[in-house]
């Protein structure tokens, strides 16, 4: 499938993109560490900036919560030659950013006003700033953009749903029923002796769910960036926001639904969303309408990582719409 391009007028030459003699980060190749102020202490987070386009600047919130931006490494392989510049970012807590061991931080409004913080020292503005999130960075991307939305050029929330009972329903009724009963009565049995440390556990729900929902490839083949991130999750962000277990949440994010405050976000928005998703892909499409200047991008081929599994579907829907948005066609 090919990839859409900016126009020609949005699209910088290849001497231009890779034109990095004016930037303060060309000794580090991109990576700049951000100070965070918060109410507990000041602390660094890692970005690292690929490529120049003074119009389409991209800015990556993984998901978790305390996962990295490893996965997104895939971008690597279509997002130069669109054009896009674009931004990794290890939220606070997580592997390649200070992780500190305090409870407090982990809390939605903390992490809207790190990633505001983020966007004032990278330079980003309204003329050119898109964000995408995906999984958990798809609730802090929204939480965003209700919150500051004034700074966006566009919005793309990626395979998550903008209501966590929602997702906690479509985990009970649809996706359950179809594993291995006796797999899930094992499954929730380690649950409910809260051993979730145990390595029969996660190789259950790996054999059994993952392969089908979080990443549609053989065990023992995914690619490296993602096997690098899972490797780097931190529990004590995961934990305590998401919950322990696997087929749902539980945690701090429990009640979290902005369904009803979609219609207020009012830049160009697109959702995504795999037909193997561990979330509803008909909610997700549903968030497309209901977002004023929604688009909904479906990979029919993809589960919750649909950047790999759908790859090419994926990476051509969102290059159009940053293109189209661009140009003003959205």
């Amino acid at each position: 499938m090919p990839v859409s391009t900016p126009d020609a007028s949005a699209t910088p030459s290849a001497a231009a993109y890779l034109d990095n003699s004016g930037r303060a980060d060309r000794l580090s190749g991109g990576v700049r560490k951000i100070p965070i102020s918060t109410a507990h202490g000041t602390f660094n987070v890692w970005t690292k900036r690929v490529g120049n386009n003074p119009r389409i600047k991209l800015l990556l919130l993984h998901g978790g919560p305390g996962a990295t931006h490893e996965y997104f490494e895939a971008c690597d392989s279509y997002l130069p030659a669109a054009g896009v510049e674009y931004y990794y970012y290890d939220q606070l807590g997580s592997f390649y950013s200070d992780q500190p061991d305090i409870d407090a931080l982990w809390e939605i409004p903390r992490f809207v006003d790190e990633v505001e913080q983020v966007r004032i020292a990278l330079g980003l503005d309204k003329d050119n700033f898109f964000l995408l999130g995906h999984s958990w960075g798809g609730i802090l991307a929204t939480e965003y953009a209700l919150a500051h939305q004034q700074h966006l050029k566009g919005l793309i929330i990626s395979n998550m749903v903008s209501s966590i009972p929602a997702y906690n329903e479509y985990a009970q009724n649809v996706l359950m029923p179809t594993i291995d009963q006796d797999a899930l009565a094992r499954i929730k049995q380690f649950e409910a002796d809260a051993d979730y440390q145990n390595p029969d556990y996660m190789a259950l729900l790996m054999q059994h769910h993952y392969v089908d929902h979080v990443l549609r490839m053989p065990l023992g083949s995914w690619p490296d960036p993602v096997d690098r991130a899972f490797d780097h999750i931190n529990p004590k962000v995961y934990i305590p926001m998401q919950g322990p277990s696997e087929l749902g949440a539980s945690g701090k994010l429990l009640h979290w639904d902005r369904s009803g405050d979609l219609g207020k976000i009012n830049v160009p928005a697109l959702t995504i969303g795999g037909r193997h998703d561990t979330m509803d892909p008909k909610h997700m499409e549903g968030m497309a309408r209901a977002l004023p200047r929604g688009r909904y991008l479906d990979c029919p081929d993809g589960s919750h990582m649909a950047m790999y599994d759908d790859q090419a579907r994926y990476f051509a829907g969102l290059t159009a719409f940053l293109a189209d948005v661009d140009a003003g066609k959205l």
